[in-house]
């Protein structure tokens, strides 16, 4: 029962503000320890396009703009600009590194339509 109710507190998620796994919160300290930089956020955009109707950016930042909404997640400061708050509410920012794929993912439920990418290279 325990390990059943750890796991519910690892995969909530906030419909307020975006949201990064706890994975995902390693991998970003650890890039940083490699650069050897603790001045940087991760900042993450939104824009228009893409199979799902939005295109991410994720990025290393040092700059903070005016209207930037900042998410700490345990020492990890991902930041957000106004016009992208309201696409990335709720959103989950994960790590994944299997054989098949490596890199950050982001599992959005503002995101609307899908790809059928068989159909897209005709």
């Amino acid at each position: 029962m325990t390990e059943q109710l750890e796991t519910q507190v690892e995969t909530e998620r906030r419909a307020d503000s975006i949201n990064l796994s706890d994975v995902a919160s390693a991998k970003v300290k650890s890039l940083l320890e490699q650069e050897g930089r603790t001045d940087l956020a991760l900042r993450i955009s939104v824009q228009p396009g893409g199979c799902s109707g939005l295109r991410y950016q994720l990025f290393f930042d040092e700059r903070t703009l005016d209207g930037d909404v900042v998410t700490d997640f345990d020492g990890v400061s991902v930041v957000v600009d106004r016009m992208s708050v309201p696409y990335l509410n709720g959103a989950m920012i994960d790590f994944v590194d299997t054989i098949e794929k490596q890199g950050f993912t982001i599992d959005n439920p503002n995101a609307t339509g899908s790809c059928a990418c068989g159909d897209s290279f005709h």
